[in-house]
């Protein structure tokens, strides 16, 4: 096995479309998993594209995913996604997870899918 095999992990984008194949499966026995949403708030853009979106209201460190849906004490989940190896939490993404749960949202760093399907089972109680 070379190196770099051994080194293999799936990028967070993989990472993400597993969790929503995830919960597509699971959705006809747990509907509130259609609401499981991402914020596509990563990657390049030009200068102008950039200020435009900034303008709508883009921020930096905004988790990837929203499950809106109440449970407990918590008014919604958000999940930031990293992948199993590699990625690192942001100071914005780490603002961003610590103002969240003062808000009486359950905001948690999940790496790789399964983590994150697992944390979205535990706060829904499934």
């Amino acid at each position: 096995m070379a190196k770099n095999e051994r080194n293999w992990a799936p990028t967070e984008s993989e990472e993400q479309q597993a969790l929503f194949r995830w919960a597509a499966y699971e959705s006809g026995a747990h509907p509130e998993l259609a609401l499981l949403y991402h914020i596509p708030n990563e990657g390049q853009r030009s200068r102008a594209m950039g200020a435009r979106l900034r303008a709508e209201g883009l921020k930096r460190g905004v988790p990837d995913l929203c499950l809106p849906v109440p449970r407990g004490k918590w008014h919604g989940l958000y999940i930031e996604l990293k992948r199993l190896r590699g990625g690192r939490v942001s100071d914005d993404q780490q603002r961003w997870l610590d103002a969240l749960n003062k808000q009486g949202y359950f905001a948690v760093v999940c790496r790789g899918w399964q983590q994150a399907a697992a944390e979205i089972q535990n706060y829904l109680g499934i």
